[in-house]
């Protein structure tokens, strides 16, 4: 036989055996023998692969208010997509795309020979936009994925590219070509915490991926082969010339002409830069309070499979009652009162630190003692244990920081810990909630001045004096124990005994009686504190504290008569879902903030449905209603210091004040046939308030961010919120409330004679 016969046939031999190898080898990959190489996925993955998305977080309007994400991802179809975007992929990544089936062979020849026979460093991988699809989908080259051959170096990677070409395989015969693109684009890491081109496009052009130009397209493409090093934020020159390098290969293929490219290969990449966080956009404070929320949910409720729900990866929808039109007004209400009043606060601090005991003597040690209740001095003392001088030298090391103004933004600067505590301190904080009081929905929730630099939500989570605002429980126990709005007590001093207790003897505000007689309305609204407390002494705090409690308050409520005065720790929610109650013909609701959750597929997996129940008669909250009217309507009406054009129109509006004894905390509850608002002022400390209670008072902290959110709302006629009259009981009264009708010194319906230092309990 011939030698080239032989050489032939031995040629033969060794493809025969080669190609028989390379199927085995594909076959043993595919079924993983004995636990070689790893498992790849299933059908049933392949039919439904899964990328972690963000679940997201909206208003009631539609409006999207945040996301939840390990990944910050968000899917699109493929009619979402711009084509500057498919031909510079495409153009760049996989020409010939549109003529495989998964493996390109052409691409593949031309690595193998670049690398293996010219030795070529960087020839690329070979791999179509479908392997690369596998890789992003499956994880591929992750440890999990990887089986007992794993750890032999080239043989690794060898593995590695051949589950990926049988997954772009089995991908291509599930998918059309436009579901894989767009599967592509939808799992990539574009860098700068956004995965998939929604998130992306946002990212760095706050664009949709429809709207994307070439430029744009050109340079989030380029991004694929290396996101740091390419990026347009922190690497520009780089990022530049790898646009240009995507712009040519779309010129090299005819998507774009030369010109195109000679013109647009010489622009600037301009940006509008901005990465998705929770300190940005609307609602910041309430999108972490839901979270929470979400939480205890997704660990309460399991899905088909028996697993619990992931927050950061499954994807969900939660759509919440938040208005964002109104949050917007809610939010800007308060961004525009609180600098005027930090700088009123500032001012009459002058030089002096705001931390005063009720003496007004600067509390000593105040700094120190505060910072022992921070993470920071947490950490050291794990380090250092006892050793005090160790954790002090580092408490005062001054260290770059970035600290927050009014006037100035923010502000780099050289600060310690307790530098930057004590300056903090010194900021005044505020809450503000408000909700539609017949459906139980919130629409507006601000829990704080600035959510970066200040993460306690004052909304739910804080809970301080309610001062006079808590008033109205008191008198709304009085009407139902039949004492209406024109009932007379004379203002003069008043005296309680208590079991084991000093004698209560409350004050007014201006420290002065009157010693005339007033109808409690009038007091009420004057926010007199004698005729309050005579009234507790009249029904007891025991019969006060049930009706608070009826009524919609849920925290614990001591019975004592100082309690008439607002002496125990509410929040704003509880205060605000209280005097819905009122207005809601005495039905009470418990407040709601979510709505519903879907699932990525926008099937409901939960609807949340207020709790009501019936608290007080139609009769007895209508009454109310009309006390609280006494604020704007009764002469020196706390209330009368609202702008004149929230009360035309004949528009009626309840409202009321409140300040603690020390002006460390001012309130003002507003209501209007539409909705009911809360606003809380104060210090992150109780010792922290205005020296003067005059500028601490609630009228002057808390009344005008409800002024100012009102005018918006009034102003904007697409919220369909408008001015007008409480509605009133389809049936008739049962008694009189005008007490222009009544002679108010002879009428018999008043109970004149009574001695108020006599009553005890």
């Amino acid at each position: 036989m011939p030698l080239y016969t032989k050489i032939i046939r031995y040629m033969w031999l060794v493809f025969i055996v080669g190609l028989v190898g390379i199927v085995l080898f594909i076959a043993a990959v595919n079924v993983n023998f004995l636990g070689l190489f790893g498992d790849l996925p299933d059908f049933e993955s392949l039919e439904n692969p899964e990328s972690e998305l963000a679940s997201e977080l909206y208003s009631a309007d539609g409006v999207l208010l945040g996301k939840y994400f390990r990944e910050n991802r968000t899917p699109v179809s493929y009619n979402e997509l711009s084509p500057n975007l498919i031909n510079a992929l495409i153009a760049t990544e996989d020409v010939r795309f549109e003529d495989h089936s998964g493996i390109d062979p052409r691409g593949l020849s031309r690595v193998l020979v670049k690398t293996l026979l010219l030795g070529q460093r960087g020839a690329g991988g070979g791999s179509t936009l479908s392997q690369q699809t596998a890789k992003n989908l499956f994880k591929t080259r992750t440890r999990e994925s990887q089986g007992l051959l794993s750890n032999v170096p080239i043989l690794r990677m060898v593995i590695i590219k051949t589950k990926e070409w049988i997954v772009a395989a089995k991908l291509e015969r599930a998918y059309t070509k436009e579901e894989l693109l767009t599967m592509y684009l939808n799992t990539s890491d574009f860098g700068s915490n956004a995965f998939g081109i929604k998130t992306a496009a946002g990212t760095f052009f706050n664009k949709e991926p429809r709207d994307l130009n070439i430029q744009e397209s050109a340079t989030l493409v380029g991004l694929f082969k290396a996101p740091s090093y390419y990026s347009p934020v922190y690497n520009p020159e780089n990022s530049n010339r790898r646009r240009n390098t995507v712009l040519s290969q779309m010129n090299k293929y005819g998507f774009i002409t030369q010109s195109q490219f000679d013109s647009l290969s010489k622009l600037p990449i301009e940006l509008e830069y901005l990465v998705e966080g929770h300190n940005e956009g609307l609602a910041t404070y309430f999108r972490e309070v839901v979270k929470a929320d979400l939480i205890q949910w997704t660990k309460e409720n399991l899905k088909p499979d028996g697993s619990n729900y992931d927050l950061f990866g499954d994807g969900l929808r939660v759509y919440t009652t938040i208005d964002s039109r109104l949050q917007k007004y809610a939010e800007e209400a308060v961004a525009e009162h609180m600098p005027e009043l930090q700088a009123k606060f500032r001012e009459e601090m002058g030089n002096r630190d705001p931390w005063i005991d009720s003496q007004g003597r600067v509390i000593p040690d105040f700094i120190e003692n505060a910072v022992k209740r921070t993470q920071a001095y947490r950490n050291l003392k794990s380090r250092y244990g006892d050793n005090e001088d160790s954790i002090s030298v580092k408490l005062n090391e001054k260290k770059k920081m970035t600290v927050f103004s009014y006037e100035k933004g923010e502000i780099d600067t050289l600060m310690s810990t307790m530098d930057s505590l004590r300056y903090y301190k010194k900021f005044l904080q505020t809450g503000f909630v408000s909700m539609d009081p017949h459906s139980g929905h919130i629409k507006a929730w601000v829990g704080g001045t600035n959510h970066k630099y200040f993460k306690y939500d004052h909304v739910k989570q804080g809970k301080r004096q309610p001062g006079s605002t808590f008033k109205p429980f008191v008198y709304a126990a009085a009407i139902e124990n039949g004492y209406g709005p024109c009932y007379t007590v004379i203002d003069q001093p008043v005296e309680i005994n208590q079991p084991d207790q000093p004698t209560w003897r409350p004050s007014n505000a201006n420290r002065e009686f009157t010693f005339e007689r007033m109808t409690i309305r009038a007091a009420m609204s004057q926010s007199v504190n004698s005729v309050t407390a005579y009234m507790m002494k009249k029904l007891s705090p025991g019969v006060v504290v049930e009706t608070a409690h009826r009524i919609g308050i849920t925290s614990e409520l001591e019975e004592v008569p100082a309690l008439a005065l607002g002496t125990v720790d509410v929040s704003i929610m509880e205060m605000v879902g209280s005097f819905s109650t009122f207005v809601n013909k005495g039905e009470h609701i418990t407040p709601i903030y979510i709505d519903r959750i879907e699932d990525k597929n926008g099937n409901v997996l939960h609807q949340f449905i207020p709790r009501k129940r019936p608290a007080m008669s139609e009769e007895h909250a209508y009454i109310m209603v009309y006390m609280l009217r006494g604020g704007t309507e009764e002469e020196g009406g706390t209330s009368q210091g609202l702008p004149r054009n929230l009360r035309d129109e004949g528009n009626e509006i309840g409202g009321k004040t409140g300040t603690t004894q020390n002006a460390s905390d001012g309130w003002y509850m507003g209501i209007t046939k539409d909705l009911v608002s809360g606003v809380w002022v104060g210090g992150d400390d109780r010792a922290i308030h205005f020296r003067s209670w005059l500028n601490g008072q609630g009228s002057r902290t808390a009344r005008p961010i409800w002024a100012n959110f009102m005018t918006k709302v009034y102003e904007d006629p697409s919220l369909g919120i408008t001015k007008g009259p409480f509605p009133k009981p389809e049936r008739p009264l049962s008694i009189e409330i005008d007490c222009s009708k009544y002679d108010l010194n002879q009428d018999v319906y008043q109970e004149f004679d009574y001695d108020a230092t006599s009553t005890d309990f």
